[in-house]
């Protein structure tokens, strides 16, 4: 990496292109919640503007019987979220055989959008791209064409999942080979991508925060009742997308062991006919009650009702629905993966599956109830994972990346 000397009276803030397809848009609006979440924290130090671009799959219908598809076409080409603009230019996507081609696809779908903004006088100082795979790799081709430092964030299954192929992983170590910075959201995903070949002296850790004012405790009686839940008992909740790697059928699993317990599963999915017949099957039908989609906002809400949240993935990078859980005051039960254990490392925060199954849910939460902590406690835990130090280091990395010509390196 080459550095320019940086003009003393150069005091405007630096110019980010965000560049992600893991971006919440009106048809999607927890996706990509935490790419988001990061990026407003950042925003508002003062030091950084941008302009994102969230690209999504072409479809050339907008059918509601056309599922996920249907909603991608309904994506407005051009939004604004939270006085941020947001460019989602389309790319195509073959179905089943997309994998190894997306990165050139999203390049391509990407580059006309970008090219618009700079003809447009934004002319951005460092390119900001989330999620390596096909993300961070399409980020790397615009760096590489338009003379551009670039700083990728890795999240989770980018690192912990993708590069178990071999085109994929390869392609993820050529684009580690040209970023300017590399972020991992936990020391776990470091050391990951470190084992790929990505230069380490390049990765920095920088944890997900969470928002202590957004989330903050509600009295639990009154939060059971806004949620329609009955006062008294033990109420577990799981959060997330239904699918398999979520791990929800663990948690109802562990019910049979439970039998005090009830749960509530907020989130949506293709998943959600599979478990709810797995809850008749085992007979805990009547404990389990599924919310659907919860508005990010009202989250505190169902966290603050209940006794403990469980998350029983198999893979995660950092989990933030830990953390928010915990800011309202409420503990966890989690499973010992990846990021994991550096959220909850100390006993107020909750606990660690001792094995990832229905049995080793319901021993961790038994565990956890026989000395349950303090909410008082546990959101004072919260506490120490705010924004500002995530803030900061994001700002260190661009600001010295800004006058600096792109790193170059060959695979």
């Amino acid at each position: 990496m080459t550095l320019h000397a940086s003009p003393a009276a150069d005091r405007r803030p630096i110019r980010l292109l965000t560049f992600t397809t893991l971006y919440p848009n009106p048809e999607q609006p927890q996706h990509g919640v935490f790419v988001e979440n990061r990026l407003r924290h950042l925003l508002a130090s003062g030091a950084a503007e941008t302009r994102v671009v969230a690209p999504v799959p072409w479809f050339p219908l907008t059918a509601e019987r056309f599922g996920t598809y249907g909603s991608y076409a309904r994506v407005p080409r051009h939004e604004e979220r939270h006085g941020i603009a947001i460019d989602h230019p389309r790319y195509f996507l073959p179905p089943k055989i997309g994998m190894v081609p997306a990165p050139l696809l999203l390049y391509w779908g990407a580059r006309r959008a970008v090219d618009r903004l700079r003809r447009d006088g934004y002319d951005f100082d460092v390119i900001d791209a989330h999620y390596f795979y096909p993300d961070g790799v399409a980020a790397a081709l615009l760096a590489q064409a338009l003379g551009k430092p670039l700083v990728i964030t890795a999240r989770g299954t980018d690192i912990n999942l993708i590069p178990q192929y071999d085109v994929p992983r390869r392609l993820i170590q050529w684009a580690a080979g040209r970023a300017s910075a590399m972020i991992t959201v936990c020391a776990a995903l470091k050391t990951a991508l470190s084992e790929l070949d990505a230069p380490a002296d390049r990765i920095t850790v920088l944890r997900n925060g969470v928002d202590l004012r957004n989330f903050h405790p509600i009295d639990p009686g009154q939060a059971r009742t806004r949620l329609g839940e009955a006062p008294g008992g033990l109420l577990l909740a799981s959060v997330g997308h239904l699918i398999e790697r979520k791990g929800h059928h663990h948690v109802i699993g562990a019910l049979a062991d439970l039998p005090q317990a009830r749960l509530v599963v907020a989130g949506t999915g293709p998943e959600r006919a599979a478990l709810e017949a797995l809850a008749q099957r085992l007979g805990v039908g009547d404990r389990v009650r599924f919310l659907g989609h919860v508005p990010h906002q009202e989250l505190a809400q169902l966290y603050s009702a209940a006794d403990a949240l469980v998350l029983a993935s198999s893979r995660e990078g950092w989990a933030n629905v830990l953390l928010e859980a915990m800011a309202c005051g409420t503990p966890v039960v989690a499973s010992d993966i990846w990021g994991t254990p550096e959220v909850v490392a100390a006993p107020e925060a909750g606990r660690l599956m001792p094995e990832l199954s229905a049995v080793g849910v319901a021993r961790a939460v038994t565990d956890l109830l026989a000395a349950r902590p303090d909410r008082a406690d546990t959101r004072r835990y919260a506490e120490r994972f705010s924004w500002d130090e995530t803030t900061a280091g994001q700002i260190a990395i661009f600001e010295k990346l800004r006058h600096a010509a792109p790193t170059a390196r060959s695979r």
